[in-house]
């Protein structure tokens, strides 16, 4: 099932129509936070989000610091928020002095277009329809550099991965053995992927070049989930991910960062990790 945003796998996962999903780390984050409290874990990173989702604005808009006064399309509550706020700050903009408008990528597409919005922080495919005439102002890869990483993360629900633990072990076994294939076969990867997506495969290449894909055994490092008895450092910024929302008033309080430690699925990762 393809959905348009993590928002909406957050709404089947909570009608029960999904055990398994993939959303932004900002929408994992809501789901986690109060009022949503959805029972999942982090079972997997897909990506660390890099030079797929970026800031792009109209010709003669050279800097992040000339969007003050003017319209900046992101979908509210996604990881390109997220990044578009840290964006802003980075460059010294207050966030109030820039117009922002909620809108779905193909909706800010179509708001380009029409001449309605000045930039737009968004991601791939329509990333790709923006830059043919606008200008990259910062990329996610540049934003993960300067502390403010954003992800694609694979969750499970709690019950699923009671229930179905061979199901969860063959499915992270196969996302890392998908990851292998990309780093050591990438036009084979980019085939698969392209016949999945619809892309040609030079496309499909060239975007799965943007991201940055960690192997089982890279994640049950320190700085991605971790191991059993040890959280890694994705639970905090899952947690500085709360306070974002919290700002955006998108959740309802900021939890503990012990609640984001026990939302990832180390025991399941390190089951198939070995």
């Amino acid at each position: 099932m393809k959905f348009e945003s993590g928002g909406d796998v957050n709404t089947a996962v909570i009608a029960g129509s999904v055990d398994l999903g993939l959303a932004g780390s900002s929408p994992v984050t809501k789901g986690l936070s109060a009022p949503l409290n959805i029972p999942y874990k982090v079972v997997w990173i897909h990506d660390l989000i890099g030079d797929n989702e970026a800031l792009v604005a109209k010709p003669g808009i050279g800097s992040v610091k000339e969007l003050v006064g003017k319209k900046v399309a992101t979908p509210f509550g996604s990881t390109a928020h997220y990044s578009l706020l840290a964006a802003l700050t980075s460059a010294g903009v207050e966030p109030s002095a820039v117009q922002t408008i909620d809108l779905q990528p193909q909706d800010a597409l179509a708001a380009w277009k029409r001449g309605d919005i000045d930039a737009a922080y968004v991601w791939t495919p329509t990333l790709s329809e923006l830059t043919k005439d606008g200008k990259v102002l910062v990329t996610s890869r540049e934003l993960a550099k300067q502390g403010k990483p954003t992800a694609d993360l694979g969750v499970v629900t709690n019950a699923f991965a009671a229930k179905h633990p061979e199901v969860v072990t063959a499915w992270i076994k196969a996302q890392d053995k998908a990851v292998a294939q990309a780093r050591t076969a990438p036009d084979e990867a980019a085939k698969s992927i392209g016949a999945e997506l619809g892309l040609p495969v030079e496309e499909a290449k060239r975007q799965l070049s943007e991201l940055v894909l960690l192997s089982a055994k890279e994640q049950a490092g320190p700085d991605y989930l971790g191991a059993p008895g040890a959280p890694g450092k994705l639970a905090a910024n899952l947690h500085d991910a709360a306070v974002f929302l919290k700002g955006q008033k998108a959740v309802d309080a900021v939890p503990d960062e012990a609640v984001f430690g026990r939302a990832l699925a180390v025991e399941e990762l390190g089951r198939a990790a070995n």
